[in-house]
């Protein structure tokens, strides 16, 4: 269904890492404001933000090593484990709000990545115009309407589910799913899609498809499945991660056991917690998902980004795809005696 894509299935802004990204900088700038005004419990202070930050960040690391995903994250974990067992608060307040503000900066940008195919999920009305046995419409939601039930069309509205035309005449503007730019002619016995925006007239259709298996849907269902496609730029990805982790983690233990101090191993473990490292890949795909819903071109697999670069051949069908379908003039090549002429015989034609 389209509600269930808007509401449920599109990537928003997570509730978690974002008010322990505000609370871990809030509570770093506080103890930085008691240890300058020489308080005594600004460590205090400090411990008590690390604790109440860092359990929902650790616990979400700790279901993610139960999975058996060893990620990046892991290096923030030990990182700040590692600080608290030395004593060492400032460095685990800052990883805190590394690995926070890391997260809360990805969840934004592909949220904002997204808004085009939020934008396409709240464009679709979520009720229909059902006629009752009496022939009074009224308002259920587009997840009612059942096949063969009767909806009215207001004119200026967007069809809200396929159908077909039952009375009524005037047009429909289709553009916005097939990319033709004239306004197609609606009479009993034509076809019309959801999506579609009505014209002047008011027309009523018979539904031949329910809600979650209309035109628009499968637009929107597309592009929902191309969000969570797994190219493979993105698994390589994921499987450096899974190398890095464990490297970072040897060359912590080895720096320890060269030196002698526990502090190199700390040294290397926040210099190594690279929590955003992964961000890049999936954002930049969904972001080109988001640049091309908005230009109109509807990308089925992700996988295809990748082989852009390598693609020699590119097959196009018709008006709409190449061109906007308005065509405009540019130039008469004729002689410039015969230039009038040629036009009022164009325009003629």
């Amino acid at each position: 269904m389209l509600k269930k894509h808007a509401i449920t299935a599109w990537l928003t802004t997570s509730p978690t890492h974002r008010p322990v990204a505000i609370l871990s900088t809030i509570t770093l700038i506080s103890a930085l404001i008691l240890r300058a005004a020489e308080l005594s419990y600004w460590s205090g202070t400090l411990l008590a933000g690390i604790l109440v930050c860092g359990l929902p960040l650790f616990y979400d690391l700790i279901r993610q090593i139960l999975r058996g995903n060893f990620s990046v994250d892991l290096l923030a974990l030990l990182s700040v484990v590692t600080s608290l067992l030395m004593h060492q608060y400032w460095v685990a307040a800052i990883v805190i709000i590394m690995l926070s503000g890391g997260k809360t900066l990805e969840d934004y940008a592909t949220g904002k990545a997204s808004s085009v195919l939020n934008a396409l999920a709240k464009r679709m009305p979520q009720n229909a115009h059902v006629l009752d046995p009496t022939g009074t419409p009224r308002d259920v939601p587009i997840e009612s309407v059942a096949i063969d039930d009767e909806v009215v069309i207001f004119p200026h509205e967007i069809c809200p589910i396929d159908g077909i035309v039952i009375s009524g005449s005037g047009s429909m503007d289709e553009s916005y799913l097939t990319g033709e730019p004239f306004e197609i002619a609606k009479a009993p016995g034509s076809a019309v899609l959801s999506g579609a925006i009505n014209g002047n007239a008011l027309l009523t259709m018979r539904a031949t498809s329910l809600a979650g298996n209309s035109r628009y849907a499968q637009i929107v269902g597309v592009l929902h499945e191309s969000e969570n496609s797994r190219p493979r730029l993105r698994r390589l990805g994921d499987r450096l991660g899974g190398w890095y982790t464990p490297i970072a983690i040897a060359a912590a233990a080895l720096s320890w056991a060269l030196s002698g101090h526990a502090e190199r191993f700390l040294a290397v473990l926040v210099i190594a917690t690279p929590c955003p490292l992964l961000i890049g890949i999936p954002v930049a795909i969904i972001s080109a998902i988001s640049v091309a819903a908005r230009r109109g071109i509807v990308i089925k697999d992700a996988a295809v980004l990748e082989k852009i670069s390598s693609c020699n051949a590119l097959i196009v069908d018709k008006t709409g795809t190449l061109t906007y379908g308005k065509p405009v003039l540019t130039e008469v090549l004729c002689d410039r005696r015969l230039r009038r002429q040629m036009l009022q015989l164009a325009a003629s034609v």
